[in-house]
């Protein structure tokens, strides 16, 4: 009787294991999927070079604030919104370069969680 009583404890302690599991990663999956669609560029819209700020800011979906430089040949960065997810840590930046009011290039990316 006691190797009985020996399974049920084991699967007992499988089953919470998973149970345990499965609510992790459903807590965690919100925070991912949210990166994922940080890392495309918001909602699978890309940057493209020759892209004024305003649509730079419509595909990022955040507003793009100023770091330098004169009008039309300015430096400007666009921080990710997480939403007060605690188990996203994003504190970094998209640098955005524009030359004659056109988008020419930027850093930083936004698919990637650092330590």
């Amino acid at each position: 009787m006691s190797w009985r009583c020996n399974f049920y404890v084991r699967k007992l302690i499988v089953n919470t294991i998973l149970a345990w599991m499965m609510l992790a990663s459903a807590t965690v999956a919100p925070a991912w999927s949210q990166q994922a669609a940080q890392g495309a560029l918001s909602y699978g819209a890309p940057l493209a070079f020759g892209m004024n700020p305003e649509q730079v800011s419509q595909v990022l979906g955040v507003p793009l604030s100023y770091v330098g430089g004169r009008p039309g040949d300015e430096l400007l960065l666009a921080i990710p919104n997480v939403k007060g997810s605690a188990l996203s840590i994003r504190s970094d930046g998209l640098y955005l370069q524009f030359r004659k009011g056109r988008l020419s290039g930027w850093k930083g990316d936004w698919g990637t969680i650092r330590p």
